[in-house]
């Protein structure tokens, strides 16, 4: 079956860029510094920008969870010829990097120190793909990296709104799972358009 662009391609990137930008204002304001006003040792604002152990475990996934996706993206648009696969790469890279900025901004305001890249895991993945070629590299392009990765990022970012403490976190999961589930119905059709075209 031929992959089919959704109709609602533009309102996934903007879930996305409200993520992004969400995370962006949950940063705490920088105070004023007016003369004869001197800044307060230590505020309530600073105690609430802390994680405890397990949402800062979340977010370093969240991240790492979308390097893997700009890194797949990348690799795709290198080795396929496929003119949808390059598409929905493209596609991933866009979103992907922009929500990224979102975590990245998020985990700043939050004293976070995230991961400089895509886990063990992705890497391992990455590798496998890299060997591949042709009809084969989309199919499994499309099968791990598309249906696979999405699938635990939907997981992840449910598992942020059922078990996340800080409220923030909780709302930019909030902000960045319909358009993850989104990206995981697009997977699955161009997992099986690349699964029906000939080697």
């Amino acid at each position: 079956m031929p992959f089919k662009t959704s109709p609602t391609l533009r309102s996934c990137g903007l879930a996305l860029a409200s993520a992004a930008a969400l995370a962006l204002s949950a940063a705490p304001a920088v105070q004023a510094q007016s003369s004869g006003t001197p800044a307060p040792a230590t505020t309530q604002s600073d105690a609430d920008s802390r994680l405890d152990r397990s949402d800062r475990k979340m977010l370093q996934d969240l991240a790492q969870g979308n390097m893997a996706e700009v890194d797949a993206g990348k690799m795709a648009l290198e080795k396929s010829q496929n003119a949808e696969v390059k598409k929905f790469a493209q596609q991933m890279i866009d979103e992907h990097g922009s929500a990224l900025a979102g975590v990245q901004a998020l985990a700043r305001a939050k004293n976070v120190t995230l991961p400089d890249g895509a886990g063990a895991m992705a890497k391992t993945k990455a590798t496998a793909l890299k060997a591949l070629s042709g009809n084969l590299f989309d199919k499994e392009y499309a099968k791990r990296s598309g249906v696979g990765d999405h699938e635990s990022t939907v997981k992840l970012l449910q598992k942020i709104q059922k078990d996340g403490k800080d409220s923030d976190l909780k709302a930019l999961a909030d902000k960045m799972l319909p358009a993850v589930e989104h990206h995981l119905e697009m997977a699955k059709e161009l997992a099986a358009s690349t699964a029906a075209a000939k080697s």
